[in-house]
């Protein structure tokens, strides 16, 4: 098993593959902060992983479950993420419920996905994303527990729009998370998404669904007042990162079938610099 050191070390090698959007805010944080949202993001990273990789099953996810329950209690497997995922949580008193949500919501991705209404598709968002910006709060520090639901309703923003994003690419996999009401109401076919047709219904329908990100990242924007000053930052360059990637598929007209739709890198840069000097 790793030291400590070496475990941080580890996390922030998997933050830096992986984290697309998330590591370039992570760079405005002070060393201490950072390494700390390294080690949960290694944590999140490997449990979204259980879900996609050939072969995921239940028993793994429950494994993985077993393995959080000792990590937390300070016994670790060969994971090399541990070490460092421990001290954060006890650090940064990061409530234990948080990790096992997100377990919950990535086994649930095991079987094909549907949901009827968006309280549902709520629900997911809250277990997938929302825990996270709960995690994230955590670290960068808040003193009123009016951060708590306005982190909630933060992720919520970033996962409806990962949703648009990767409408293609989840259907291919047997998921549709937009709510069946949702498609109803617009006349959409699931098997629209499918086959990658898109249409006019389907736009009316993601603009709709734009819309509703959209009153999420509004509903959420006092977080960053409420915020530790050091980390505001951080949390702007998220925002702004994730915002800016639905006002891409916006300009896209909801063509989310071409090509994946992504930042550049000087972009998110450019976003990370006006998040640094507070605009």
């Amino acid at each position: 098993m790793p030291s400590v050191a070496e475990s941080y070390a580890f996390c922030r090698s998997v933050a830096r593959k992986r984290a697309r959007n998330f590591y370039y805010s992570f760079v405005l944080l002070p060393r201490e902060q950072s390494d700390a949202m390294c080690a949960i993001y290694a944590f999140m990273r490997y449990c979204d992983d259980l879900s996609d990789e050939p072969g995921a099953s239940r028993e793994a996810m429950e494994r993985w479950r077993a393995a959080l329950t000792d990590a937390l209690r300070g016994k670790f497997d060969g994971y090399p993420a541990w070490p460092a995922f421990h001290e954060t949580v006890e650090r940064y008193h990061i409530p234990h419920d948080y990790f096992f949500q997100m377990i919950e919501g990535v086994t649930s991705d095991l079987e094909p996905r549907s949901f009827e209404t968006f309280d549902e598709l709520y629900r997911y968002c809250y277990q997938v994303a929302s825990v996270v910006g709960l995690c994230t709060i955590h670290v960068f520090g808040f003193a009123s527990q009016d951060a708590l639901p306005l982190a909630e309703k933060c992720g919520i923003a970033f996962q409806l729009t990962n949703i648009l994003r990767d409408i293609a690419e989840d259907a291919a996999r047997g998921r549709v998370y937009l709510p069946a009401e949702d498609l109803q109401r617009f006349a959409v076919d699931p098997h629209q998404l499918r086959a990658g047709q898109p249409g006019d219904a389907l736009q009316r329908l993601m603009r709709f669904e734009a819309d509703r990100a959209r009153s999420y990242y509004r509903d959420s924007q006092p977080l960053v007042e409420l915020i530790s000053n050091r980390s505001r930052p951080a949390l702007r360059a998220l925002i702004g990162i994730y915002s800016r990637l639905l006002s891409r598929i916006e300009e896209r007209n909801f063509d989310v079938f071409t090509e994946r739709v992504a930042l550049p890198a000087a972009e998110k840069c450019w976003i990370v610099l006006r998040a640094w000097m507070g605009r």
